[in-house]
């Protein structure tokens, strides 16, 4: 196999269709149609199937484009590495980052690396831990600062902090009034993360095991910095991570239930198989010793 044909045949997959794939890499439809060929002859494969006016992936074609992912991903870390080793700590780094750690940790992590390594760039993604996965997974980022992932066979994480989650709520709540109970929390409508985020998930399984239904969201937001001016002006109900309460002088209390008390570990994330940069094992090094002095709260 020709990795020029590889490069073209991924095109193909994710345009869909010959035409829009010619007019992106500006070669004709007939010189795809014979890459597609080279390939299915090599592999005895079949590798698309029409649909409609399009083209789909046979089962052959979607195994072939993962690996074919995976190896542009390899060819451009060995360049990367092939640079890093003339040039020390220097080039690009690819960061993914909680809120939660962005906010408390990340400051003074990037504070000692830019001494270190002043030439460096950086890219800085903060977004919830599903975005982070993927992100992670597809090689559009180099590490992942965020919960721990511990059942992916293509990733490496080591634990390098812990936090609290808790449910919050403006500190002249009326939820403060009687008693709190869980059943007692579903009362109150809600803002959370998204479905797909792990703390979101958490809780609404809490709620499940004690045979109740899960809390009522009003408001769905990610934006870590939104939550707390909202919780401070609204009768809305939290599930934030203690940080919050220490860091900022915000208008809210924590609503002490030993149900709800979300213990989450907080790793720092790689490719198993990826390679790790200078400046990506710098950073890693300086997170693993700053996140000792980052306590549970």
């Amino acid at each position: 196999m020709d990795f020029r044909d590889l490069k073209y045949f991924e095109v193909i997959a994710t345009e869909g269709s010959l035409a829009r794939a010619a007019e992106r890499l500006h070669r004709t439809q007939p010189a795809l149609s014979k890459c597609i060929d080279r390939l299915e002859e090599a592999l005895d494969a079949k590798l698309f199937e029409k649909d409609g006016r399009g083209m789909r992936l046979t089962a052959a074609g979607q195994v072939l484009v993962k690996r074919t992912r995976q190896m542009a991903i390899m060819v451009e870390e060995t360049a990367q590495e092939m640079q890093d080793h003339a040039g020390g700590l220097r080039g690009h780094l690819r960061i993914g980052c909680l809120p939660t750690l962005a906010e408390h940790m990340l400051p003074a992590v990037l504070g000692t690396l830019l001494a270190d390594a002043p030439g460096i760039t950086i890219s800085l993604m903060v977004t919830m831990n599903d975005n982070l996965l993927a992100g992670l997974h597809d090689g559009e980022l180099d590490l992942v600062v965020g919960p721990m992932l511990d059942n992916d066979p293509d990733i490496v994480c080591e634990q390098i902090a812990e936090d609290t989650v808790v449910v919050l709520a403006s500190e002249n709540h009326p939820v403060f009034d009687a008693p709190i109970t869980l059943a007692g929390l579903l009362a109150w409508r809600w803002m959370l993360p998204a479905t797909t985020v792990a703390s979101r998930q958490w809780l609404d399984q809490t709620f499940e095991r004690h045979g109740l239904a899960r809390p009522t969201v009003q408001l769905e937001s990610n934006v870590l910095n939104t939550i707390l001016p909202i919780l401070e002006k609204t009768e809305l109900l939290g599930f934030v991570t203690r940080f919050n309460l220490v860091a900022r002088r915000a208008r809210v209390r924590e609503v002490e239930l030993p149900e709800t008390l979300m213990k989450r570990r907080l790793g720092l994330a790689y490719r198993k198989n990826g390679y790790l940069s200078p400046v990506a094992a710098r950073i890693a090094a300086i997170l693993r010793e700053q996140g000792k002095d980052l306590l549970s709260l």
